[in-house]
């Protein structure tokens, strides 16, 4: 129990003590985390100021533990108080999400689904997409890209449900269930007029002496192209522009004769379509796969579960058409 002085006892916290927590105890301490004032807490609560008081000391009482310091002006949330209100807000945030998806599928509808996705998995998440969209039409699809690092966050604070990437924190790994999908080649691409063009592999000697556009360092991708010029003992010479955005990347790429590492299905359409050409130049490294990444210990949704399937799917038949292509005999020039 909470002791005269304020302090908190030694006891460890039983789980028939915060089973006690109601709907309204976790609504009041949102409200109250982001107010940290009584009176304001008790208005948009509809309650009066004094049951407001009451309410946060049934709530201390049933977690045997100060959470507030009270100042003349304000509530100020100690350790236990902020640990407490992000409890409550995610908490919150599941009755939220419950609450939007069975409203969805009781009215026939699938739900929202929101997935985060590197740009090297465009290939595949493309298809799975369309795919999906076809089983479940009215499901609502919101598609997030952006590089590993940053997903991986989203994915822990609850902004997507399921993630296309990799680890690029390993400590972070045991928070997480990664399924393997698939592999990843790599490609240097230029601008269509770009000196280096053409049947002729240049060294990377020759190619650590030209301009280069970089993913940020904590992505995987940057960890790759620094690994090939490390490994052989040589460094970028020249000008550097580091963006996560290949969309802007693009476009730099044609107006100047800088280089890029891109994933190769990323960019086989701008090839095809004369927006960019590969360099010929052999990579003694690719990357390391990607797959699905969810939430450790939380069952994903119900439209998520149909999406992995999916995407599982398109994975094993482009991994099945790519082994029937290396296999088949190319005829001699």
């Amino acid at each position: 129990m909470l002791m005269s002085s304020g302090k908190t006892s030694g006891k460890p916290l039983m789980l028939a003590q915060v089973s006690r927590l109601r709907f309204r105890h976790l609504q009041f301490l949102d409200i109250l985390g982001k107010t940290r004032n009584l009176r304001l807490t008790a208005e948009q609560m509809y309650i009066t100021q004094p049951a407001a008081t009451k309410v946060l000391m049934d709530i201390e009482e049933m977690l045997e533990a100060r959470l507030f310091d009270r100042l003349p002006r304000d509530m100020q949330p100690n350790e236990l108080g902020l640990f407490t209100l992000r409890y409550a807000h995610s908490a919150l945030d599941g009755y939220r999400k419950f609450v939007d998806e069975f409203s969805a599928l009781k009215q026939g509808g699938h739900g929202h689904l929101s997935i985060g996705a590197i740009s090297g998995a465009a290939h595949v998440l493309t298809a799975a997409v369309a795919e999906l969209q076809r089983l479940r039409p009215l499901l609502v699809v919101k598609v997030l890209e952006q590089s590993s690092d940053q997903l991986i966050v989203w994915l822990a604070e609850r902004k997507i449900d399921v993630m296309i990437g990799r680890f690029t924190d390993e400590s972070r790994r045991d928070q997480f269930h990664y399924e393997n999908l698939t592999g990843e080649r790599l490609q240097i691409t230029a601008g269509v007029h770009h000196p280096l063009r053409g049947p002729n592999a240049p060294g990377l000697r020759e190619l650590s002496n030209w301009p280069w556009i970089l993913y940020p360092a904590s992505t995987a991708l940057r960890k790759v192209s620094d690994d090939i010029f490390r490994s052989t003992g040589l460094s970028l010479t020249s000008g550097i522009v580091e963006t996560p955005s290949f969309l802007f990347a693009l476009e730099l790429l044609q107006s100047t004769t800088m280089l890029s590492l891109q994933p190769a299905a990323l960019v086989e359409k701008y090839v095809r379509r004369g927006l960019l050409t590969r360099i010929a130049t052999e990579l003694p490294t690719r990357m390391p796969d990607f797959g699905l990444i969810t939430l450790q210990g939380e069952p994903p949704t119900t439209a998520a579960l149909a999406f992995m399937d999916v995407i599982r799917n398109m994975a094993d038949h482009r991994a099945e058409a790519t082994l029937a292509e290396r296999a088949t005999p190319r005829p001699l020039a």
